[in-house]
């Protein structure tokens, strides 16, 4: 079945991803290709990155023992970052798993007043890190990382790892955030934060001036900009649960796949609409971690395991799904 609208129709390529047998991931929280379009999948299993050739063959598995929960993954320059939210840390990576440089102290939170899992909790924002999310990489190589479940601030380091700025306080106000939950820093000098749990995505310069607010999205999880469209994944609403902040979802919101221009109207989507079970090919439990390779193809990570405990999660239900797009 093909999806989306316009320019931008998919077919879901089923059956892509050829584990070795007896592997199995659980929670994908992120995928991203390198510049040959190899597929790095950062995930919640015992093997927490594992690398596939663009068909889907598998290559190889690395960072085992290291990461204690993964969240994030970005690839830029041929240098994996990966945001570890319970260690408090973001780590660059050669391709092959070399550690280059560590954001962050291990097992050290900043001092915001959190206490799991509660958003509420967070009195203050802090210095890096409190369980942060995701890092991006932006063209003169500063680096933009989003902080997080326990705090509520974006950082800018220089690429050697400096500390440059900081902003951000709870709230949900401009400029404040209930869950920075991605970032991404554009080519034009804007930094895009997915502000999930404020179903929102706000935009800033390059050094945090507020600029404006998207809000007609729906709690996204994570966003990746290419040739001048936005790619959203945007998480589910199920009435009568509670999002982190407290809140009682009035209704069931399907989550779905987005692509936007760059003034934030959608302009295809993937998933969404009434009713219908997530665990269907296709379709969303969860699009937690979203890239795009050259081909203009789509992959989305999923947290289905975490996001479905205790409502409708099932052990097949996928969390890795990869959308071929059709010309």
């Amino acid at each position: 079945m093909i999806q989306g609208q316009g320019d931008f129709r998919y077919q879901l390529h089923e059956d892509w991803e050829q584990l070795p047998e007896g592997w199995s991931h659980g929670d994908v929280v992120g995928v991203a290709t390198d510049s040959q379009d190899r597929v790095y999948v950062f995930n919640r299993s015992e093997h927490p990155v594992i690398v596939y050739e663009r068909d889907g063959r598998f290559l190889t598995s690395w960072g085992e023992g290291v990461f204690t929960r993964p969240h994030g993954i970005t690839i830029a320059g041929d240098f994996v970052y990966l945001a570890d939210d319970s260690d408090h840390t973001v780590r660059k990576f050669t391709l092959d798993g070399r550690l280059l440089m560590t954001l962050g102290t291990p097992h050290q939170p900043s001092d915001t007043g959190y206490s799991a899992p509660s958003l509420r909790t967070i009195r203050r924002g802090a210095g890096p890190f409190n369980r942060p999310t995701r890092l991006s990489v932006a063209p003169n190589g500063d680096l933009y990382v989003s902080d997080g479940y326990g705090n509520a601030r974006i950082h800018r380091f220089s690429a050697e790892g400096k500390l440059l700025q900081s902003w951000g306080e709870p709230g949900d106000g401009p400029g404040q955030f209930n869950l920075p939950h991605s970032v991404w820093a554009h080519a034009d000098g804007r930094v895009f934060v997915c502000d999930r749990e404020n179903d929102r995505i706000q935009v800033f310069s390059a050094d945090g001036e507020y600029l404006e607010a998207w809000t007609d999205v729906n709690r996204p999880g994570d966003l990746f900009i290419q040739d001048g469209c936005v790619f959203v994944g945007e998480m589910n609403w199920w009435r009568g649960h509670k999002s982190l902040t407290e809140r009682v979802w009035p209704e069931n919101r399907m989550a779905k796949l987005t692509v936007r221009d760059m003034g934030g109207d959608v302009i295809s989507t993937i998933g969404g609409g009434e009713w219908a079970d997530p665990c269907v090919a296709g379709r969303f439990t969860s699009p937690h971690g979203i890239w795009v390779d050259s081909h203009g193809d789509v992959y989305v990570g999923e947290v289905s395991q975490t996001s479905y405990e205790g409502t409708v999660y099932r052990p097949g239900c996928h969390s890795l799904q990869k959308f071929v797009r059709v010309r």
